[in-house]
């Protein structure tokens, strides 16, 4: 349990994919990752570990082996989770009520979001000099609600209501009188002047605490487990691994929820001009890195479905899974996984050796499933790669629900990847 509650402090104090990253990038450099910055020349080292960030909401570690250049062993999971964000100007405000005006990222499921005590994190970009900096912000007080109508007026909520985001959703922060509070509060949690804040990226989080709960604490709940507890997971048996035959890479993405088509995101060049860097540096000419890539597997880590006690009808009959029963494999004949035969029997050898026990997930036939980043990421990086996550309910819900038992079986699990040499 140990590792759980790590990884549960570790959710509550990460409401956004910033604060994620700021805490790993933070971690890998006390365990002695040498920070790097994109903006200026890599000198790489063999034998050494290196982390480098991008947009402060992504990140990519790496360490080398003492034999130098090799092929690449590569985890990548996300650190964002479908949130409420706060428009640029936010406040509606009416003689009686401020309200903030907030849109949708990613696919939420919203009915989960209301009556339920809120607050704002995320980042505030200010003046500095004759240039700009950003500096994280949380405001950690329940300071906004998004309050249900009552059925008195709605009496059809239980019978299937189509939430509208622009008046059902928008978050009541005070009375009239309290317009422009929200950002002077989160200017002073942040020490800085309301008027030198130029722009900000704020999202709504739930501050309810995380909770372990079930018959023989088999399950916990919190917000966000997908995606954090894979890129914690495997952040953590990362700095743990030690490179023998291959470089080690893990890297955590953003706007997974959205498409990861941005700066940040698995979509776009960081992970492939992070390796191409690496490979460089180290001596290694472009059709070394190149031919580096056939002999390279990567892991795609993003959570799985779990089969929901209520609805067992919803899932395949025979390639379902459940919590606290291992790791799963994803497949998807569409490709939205990148996983194959050849991946998924290398993948589970390495399991089998760990003693790790592996799980198989399909959606039924005539039910389409969701995505993830593996396949955006070998779209710029032609590497072998499959999916995996670990089984939960209520997937994008704002409270989600895992099994205690298989955090820890993805850390054995991806230290063993990342510790292996014959497969």
């Amino acid at each position: 349990m140990e590792q759980l509650h790590a990884f549960l402090d570790f959710a509550q104090s990460s409401p956004t994919a910033f604060h994620a990253v700021r805490q790993l990038a933070d971690q890998l450099e006390g365990a002695g990752f040498i920070r790097l910055r994109e903006a200026d020349p890599w000198l790489v080292d063999a034998g050494e570990k290196y982390v480098v960030t991008r947009n402060d909401s992504a990140l990519i570690a790496f360490s080398v082996p003492s034999a130098g250049f090799a092929p690449f062993r590569i985890a990548a999971a996300h650190g964002d989770s479908p949130a409420f964000k706060l428009k640029p100007h936010f406040e509606d405000v009416s003689e009686m009520y401020v309200r903030l005006n907030t849109e949708k990222y990613g696919g939420m499921i919203m009915s989960t979001w209301l009556d339920r005590p809120l607050s704002v994190a995320g980042r505030l970009v200010f003046r500095d000099g004759e240039g700009v900096s950003s500096r994280l912000v949380c405001l950690d007080r329940d300071a906004v609600l998004i309050p249900h109508l009552p059925i008195h007026f709605n009496r059809k909520v239980n019978e299937g209501y189509a939430f509208d985001p622009r008046t059902d959703l928008l978050p009541l922060y005070g009375e009239g009188g309290a317009k422009g509070g929200l950002l002077a509060e989160l200017a002073e949690s942040a020490g800085l002047p309301v008027s030198d804040i130029l722009a900000h990226d704020l999202f709504l989080y739930s501050r309810e605490k995380p909770s372990v709960w079930g018959a023989g604490d088999a399950f916990f709940s919190c917000s966000r487990i997908d995606d954090l507890e894979c890129a914690w997971a495997c952040t953590q048996a990362f700095i743990d691994a030690s490179p023998v035959n291959y470089i080690n890479v893990c890297a955590i993405f953003d706007n997974e929820e959205v498409g990861s088509r941005s700066l940040q995101g698995a979509d776009s060049d960081f992970l492939l001009n992070t390796l191409r860097r690496v490979g460089a540096s180290l001596g290694a000419s472009s059709g070394e890195v190149f031919a580096a890539f056939a002999g390279s597997f990567m892991v795609s880590a993003d959570n799985a479905h779990a089969v929901h006690p209520n609805h067992p009808e919803i899932y395949d009959p025979q390639n379902r899974v459940y919590m606290n029963r291992g790791v799963v494999i994803k497949y998807n004949a569409s490709q939205k996984y990148t996983t194959d035969a050849l991946s998924a029997a290398r993948f589970t050898r390495i399991c089998e050796k760990a003693d790790v026990p592996v799980q198989h997930f399909t959606n039924r036939s005539d039910l389409a499933g969701g995505s993830t980043l593996g396949n955006l990421s070998v779209s710029h990086v032609s590497i072998n790669s499959v999916d995996i996550g670990l089984a939960q309910l209520a997937m994008h819900s704002l409270y989600e629900t895992a099994g205690t038992k298989d955090l820890s079986l993805l850390i054995r699990a991806m230290k063993a990847f990342w510790s292996d040499t014959a497969v």
